[in-house]
């Protein structure tokens, strides 16, 4: 499997309010450079069967001790990985007809980084004969 990376650093998309259309709330005005910069990229999520691995920068108030013990591990503090997996995929999707409704398979993974960044690669398809044989069962 490959991946393609993008050097950006992971965010999430905050819940808005009506006056995010006019308030520049600093969460909102990083989520949406962090949406610019993706489609800036060219960053392509197919609707299935793709694999988004965010890579989060360590603190720099870490010790180098802690960042060599945590460098590439599993990344399970905030933000959740479904918040990271919206913000992508409404960025990817936002003016594609249809937004991203048409998204029906993907894998998330967060791992810890020296620095942030995005791979975007493609998994198998779900196996639908042991899916249907699940429901039908």
């Amino acid at each position: 499997m490959s991946y393609t990376k993008y050097d950006v650093t992971p965010n999430t998309k905050p819940r808005a309010t009506r006056a995010d259309k006019w308030k520049q709330r600093p969460p909102v005005m990083r989520y949406r450079a962090y949406a610019d910069e993706l489609r800036r990229l060219g960053v392509e999520v197919s609707p299935g069967c793709h694999h988004l691995v965010f890579v989060l920068p360590m603190p720099k108030s870490w010790s180098k001790k802690k960042k060599a013990a945590h460098l590439y591990q599993w990344h399970q503090a905030t933000p959740d990985r479904d918040n990271l997996d919206k913000a992508v995929l409404d960025a990817v999707f936002k003016h594609k007809e249809g937004g991203d409704q048409h998204v029906y398979d993907g894998r998330i993974t967060k791992i810890w980084g020296e620095f942030g960044a995005l791979l975007v690669g493609e998994i198998a398809p779900p196996p639908m004969a042991e899916i249907i044989t699940a429901i039908e069962s």
